[in-house]
């Protein structure tokens, strides 16, 4: 990923209700949701769901496939991942990353809370199941 990708892909989640919608496209994995659905669950009106996908598939952070009548949003995963691998490229200047003191910084546990959305998008997914190709 080169740098100009990075910074359309971090402006577009740099929006809460992007954000949030990013999220919910990841619990839901490669199943996908329909504008509609999101814009419900998310509690965000139709048309700015709309807009917010838009922004998010300029930045190749998600799919979309028509379906029929629908169109179905995806999370883009291999997106995802040279994202998180451009981040932390040379983390710690190569050497052995220590872990943070359990202190520091409290671990959230229940995503439901920070993502202000109802139970069904806080459905953990497993990543080895639709994020990581098959080895």
């Amino acid at each position: 990923m080169h740098e100009a990708q990075t910074i359309s892909a971090l402006g577009a989640l740099a929006h809460a209700q992007r954000l949030r919608t990013f999220r919910a496209l990841v619990i839901a994995g490669p199943i996908g949701l329909t504008p509609s659905t999101l814009a419900d669950q998310l509690q965000i009106a139709r048309n700015a769901m709309s807009f917010h996908l838009k922004e998010l598939a300029h930045a190749d952070l998600v799919s979309v496939e028509q379906r029929g009548r629908h169109l179905i949003y995806r999370a883009n995963f291999g997106q995802m991942d040279k994202l998180i691998g451009y981040l932390t490229e040379h983390c710690c200047q190569g050497s052995d990353c220590s872990p943070a003191p359990a202190s520091s910084t409290p671990r959230v546990t229940d995503v439901s809370t920070t993502l202000h959305t109802p139970s069904s998008l806080t459905s953990p997914v497993s990543p080895t199941s639709c994020c990581k190709p098959d080895s």
